[in-house]
């Protein structure tokens, strides 16, 4: 996995719990509780996810078990009094679902549950057929990476290709997944670049650097050898 990102099969949890559309209400409460799950994903033939239920999908009906809501409510909130008289899978359930496929990287994956505000996405392969699940916690494996891993990658993608030696000398130092280069190079106008490879690393939580520019060693005049004295 060296110098590759990694990906969503890399982190995901391989074994999902789901319901078919015809899943009652209860049944779908019931297999919550027992998989510690806040949601399901909603199945039809061949393991095709076709819908997510959610907690937030069940919540209206105790919500409105014993109100009459007015006539604003009623405009302003439907689909939730409509999902409070549901009574399956299929009546709950938000569709299409959001999913993500295995081979997403983390970082795409982060941005579509930032985007959409879930908490997990279904893992589904190019038919649509359910694979996993990965969540916000399983995305932020990538910082259990030691210091050492860090720092090798960053020392053999990073430094190496931009400031390779004799022309720059440039240390690695990773503590807690803050990396720090120091030393001298000959270009400085890299360093915005390293910056931006050595965030890419995955598992690095800041970037610090102590870079110089190397002095180019000046030529001699013409005519200012070293004086040699004659026999």
């Amino acid at each position: 996995m060296h110098g590759t990102p990694h990906i969503v099969s890399d982190v995901m949890t391989h074994t999902v719990a789901a319901v078919g559309h015809g899943a009652a209400f209860k049944e779908i409460v019931q297999l919550m509780q027992d998989r510690k799950v806040s949601a399901l994903p909603v199945v039809e033939g061949g393991g095709r996810v076709v819908g997510v239920v959610s907690e937030a999908d069940l919540l209206p009906k105790e919500e409105f078990r014993d109100s009459d809501p007015d006539r604003y409510t009623q405009l302003r909130r439907l689909s939730d009094l409509e999902k409070a008289g549901a009574v399956t899978a299929e009546e709950l359930m938000t569709s299409p679902a959001l999913t993500v496929r295995p081979d997403a990287t983390l970082a795409q994956a982060a941005r579509t549950m930032a985007r959409a505000k879930v908490k997990r996405l279904f893992v589904v392969d190019a038919a649509g057929r359910l694979k996993g699940v990965v969540s916000r916690a399983d995305l932020l494996k990538v910082f259990l990476r030691t210091d050492e891993e860090i720092a090798g990658e960053v020392r053999r993608d990073v430094v190496s290709c931009l400031f390779p030696v004799p022309d720059s000398s440039v240390r690695v130092h990773v503590r807690d997944g803050v990396v720090e280069l120091v030393g001298q190079v000959r270009d400085t106008s890299l360093v915005p670049v390293a910056a931006r490879l050595v965030r890419a690393v995955e598992g690095v939580v800041d970037v610090r650097f102590d870079l110089t520019g190397r002095a180019e060693p000046r030529e001699a005049p013409a005519g200012d050898s070293e004086n040699v004295d004659s026999p």
